[in-house]
């Protein structure tokens, strides 16, 4: 399975901030869309970094309430690790796994076209294994699904 089968289920819409957002606004943007992550691009299409709620959480520990007035760029992740489309899901899981990030930015041909978290990933595979264990069921039940 590809990275575009999750996309093509979860949709292509992607949220993002600008560099010079401040982190109070980020963190509105972060609650309404009820997510952990945004990419930072000053144009919605290029990636210029992300910025998840952890590194939020790092920042407010490291330098107190003061990082709520600052930049998003003071705090957000420049190198940034994408995928394109037709990246295998199974070496997906293994880069978020290794690297230890949760949102991947999807790129194709340099230009945003989605971004995959380690949520959509799991439930792709709690899907996969469903419709395995109902075709195993059928199997065995000789009841073709």
């Amino acid at each position: 399975m590809r990275i575009s089968d999750i996309l093509r289920v979860k949709g292509t819409n992607v949220v993002t901030v600008t560099p010079d957002s401040d982190v109070t606004s980020l963190l509105a943007l972060l609650a309404e869309h009820k997510i952990g992550a945004v990419v930072v691009s000053r144009d919605g299409v290029r990636v210029d970094g992300i910025v998840s709620e952890r590194d939020v959480v790092r920042a407010l520990a490291a330098r107190g309430a003061a990082v709520l007035t600052e930049a998003v760029s003071a705090i957000h992740t420049a190198q940034v690790r994408s995928v394109a489309p037709d990246a295998n899901i199974d070496e997906v899981e293994r880069l978020m796994t290794e690297h230890r990030f949760r949102h991947v930015p999807v790129l194709e041909g340099g230009t945003l076209a989605g971004v995959v978290s380690i949520g959509d990933v799991v439930k792709h595979r709690i899907d996969e294994l469903e419709i395995e264990r109902r075709s195993l069921e059928g199997y065995i039940t000789g009841e073709r699904i």
